[in-house]
């Protein structure tokens, strides 16, 4: 397979139910059905993750670090992995004065020879690029501050492609729509 797909998941601040609904949603995605092969957690409701994914079947190469309300957990508040041919700095984005611009983000990626971060805290989905830098924020499962809701990124990355970043937002009914930001 020479694509894959990333779940990239942030803030869920104890929503147990509209997590296990998008790992519901990521299982049909899996392969053989499809190619979300790792997910990506941002920080804030760490906890969250081991009930839904019993809950629901999901199981997935993670990478996780803690947010600023992830108490008491051994995770780190930073990581760099590699997927496909990118490499990625995550961060929950709490110390990076994300409401300000994206300086110290951008910085922080060049530092660790990265060319995509993903950062929660904000609980508003973007996708942008600065200098080089993609910058990506799936928003809030489940403390959503934008019109849009609850949302949540899927990140394909092919060998020899542009990066493509997908939002999907969850409806009242917990239906699951690809949405614009």
């Amino acid at each position: 397979m020479d694509n894959k797909k990333l779940l990239v998941i942030s803030d869920t601040h104890g929503s147990n139910n509209l997590l296990k609904t998008v790992f519901k949603w990521a299982v049909e995605k899996m392969p053989p059905k499809d190619s979300i092969c790792a997910a990506a957690f941002l920080g804030d409701g760490i906890e969250d993750l081991r009930p839904a994914m019993d809950a629901s079947g999901f199981s997935s190469n993670w990478a996780i670090i803690k947010g600023n309300n992830d108490f008491y957990v051994k995770e780190t508040e930073s990581a760099v992995f590699d997927f496909v041919n990118y490499r990625f700095f995550i961060c929950h984005g709490h110390r990076y004065s994300l409401y300000g611009g994206y300086h110290a983000l951008v910085t922080a990626a060049k530092a660790n020879e990265a060319n995509v971060v993903l950062s929660g805290h904000t609980h508003i989905p973007h996708y942008k690029t600065v200098d080089g830098i993609y910058l990506i924020n799936p928003g809030s499962v489940g403390r959503p501050r934008s019109r849009i809701g609850s949302t949540f990124a899927v990140i394909e990355c092919e060998e020899g492609k542009q990066l493509n970043v997908e939002f999907f937002g969850i409806d009242a009914k917990g239906k699951i729509n690809n949405i614009s930001v």
